[in-house]
């Protein structure tokens, strides 16, 4: 048995397993910004690095882009870019007298020459074809492209694009121009598959798997119960802390609940703020109900309430309702020189619409049942706990 064990082992250990290096991403997304520079001064090919001369560019990014590329290499991209010429640069074999603005907006086919070279994995080189539109110096143009350029991967998803491009004008009065650009890439939506090389050594594996794999599952059975048995242990612990934080949450809640209650059957017990018929003054009785209010409302500082005020039905519903108003206005603003915010306090005003009785414009009542109607009410809005 120990002569078996040694040599599956020693046979595993000839075969490293499947790494990052063995896969390679076939298609994704790419979304890039970057420096945008630009040598429009007619006679690029002549003095091609002149930097001080015939490059215009900003201090910061001004260059955007997003393509699509597949598996096959080919590549889509929309790309937009601003620039500013300087004055006293070239610009079509010129030195311009005022700053003048770049726009561009170019659609690109690009192929990706590690499908020609072989996959490397970090260095990306790409040529690519395409068409664009450009505002420069005041003049429109068609053009057609041609880039060469590469980018470099820190990481599956973030690198480095570098890339520069010929434009040639459709129209024979405007330039021709080159497009250098640096910048920072983007990859997502990535999908990978597998290099010949990982293709080679997972065949291998797979083989092996099976000459081995009576032994193999002796170990993985062991592995396997083991695992179930720490995932059993971690569920369990993850399902007592639930439970622990439920409890803490209900008790929250029946705390928050029976000081609810408690404040509601507070206010339940207040009388209502009756008024005087045809009047909006505060009466000693209903200043004796509100500074009960005040003191709740000291002692719940977490509590909103609303302040509803209410009139009789005799006079008519314009007059009523202004009436109700100004008692609205009586309430809140004692309960403001008692200390209490007005951010504690919604207001509002029902005139005659919310009548607690048969007293309307067609029912003659008593003065106790018209004085049930000349009311402010208060009921609980909000209680933040």
């Amino acid at each position: 048995m120990v002569f078996v064990f040694a040599y599956f082992s020693s046979i595993n250990a000839q075969i490293p397993p499947l790494t990052e290096k063995d896969s390679t991403i076939v298609s994704s997304w790419i979304f890039g910004i970057g420096y945008n520079i630009i040598d429009d001064s007619g006679d690029v090919f002549d003095k091609l690095f002149d930097i001080k001369k015939s490059w215009n560019a900003l201090p910061y990014p001004s260059r955007i882009s997003i393509g699509k590329y597949f598996k096959n290499g080919l590549g889509v991209e929309a790309i937009a870019a601003y620039t500013k010429y300087s004055k006293g640069k070239r610009v079509d074999r010129m030195n311009i007298t005022e700053n003048e603005e770049f726009l561009s907006f170019d659609t690109r086919l690009s192929y990706d020459l590690n499908k020609v070279i072989g996959e490397t994995g970090w260095f990306d080189p790409y040529i690519g074809l395409g068409l664009g539109y450009t505002d420069a110096n005041n003049v429109s143009r068609g053009t057609f492209n041609g880039v060469l350029g590469f980018r470099t991967w820190f990481s599956d998803n973030l690198g480095l694009d570098i890339n520069s491009s010929g434009k040639w004008s459709f129209d024979a009065t405007a330039t021709n121009y080159i497009q250098h650009v640096v910048g920072v890439v983007y990859r997502f939506d990535i999908k990978k598959e597998l290099t010949k090389q990982g293709e080679e050594k997972l065949a291998l594996i797979n083989e092996l798997e099976k000459e081995n794999i009576r032994f193999n599952d002796s170990i993985a059975m062991v592995a396997e119960v083991k695992e179930k048995a720490i995932q059993l242990e971690n569920q369990l612990a993850q399902e007592k802390e639930v439970a622990r934080l439920a409890q803490i949450e209900k008790q929250k809640l029946e705390e928050k609940n029976k000081k609810f209650d408690e404040i509601q059957t507070a206010i339940n017990a207040l009388d209502k703020v009756n008024f005087n018929f045809n009047s909006s003054n505060l009466n000693t009785e209903s200043k004796k109900i509100l500074l009960k209010l005040v003191s709740i409302l000291n002692n719940n500082p977490e509590l909103i309430v609303e302040i509803s005020s209410h009139t009789d039905s005799r006079g008519s519903k314009l007059y009523n309702q202004i009436l109700s108003e100004q008692r609205l206005k009586s309430t809140i603003q004692y309960l403001s020189e008692n200390k209490v915010s007005n951010d504690k306090l919604i207001g509002k005003a029902f005139g005659e619409e919310k009548l607690l009785n048969e007293c309307d414009d067609n029912t003659k009542c008593s003065e106790s049942k018209h004085k049930e109607n000349r009311r402010s009410e208060i009921k609980i809005i909000d209680f933040k706990n």
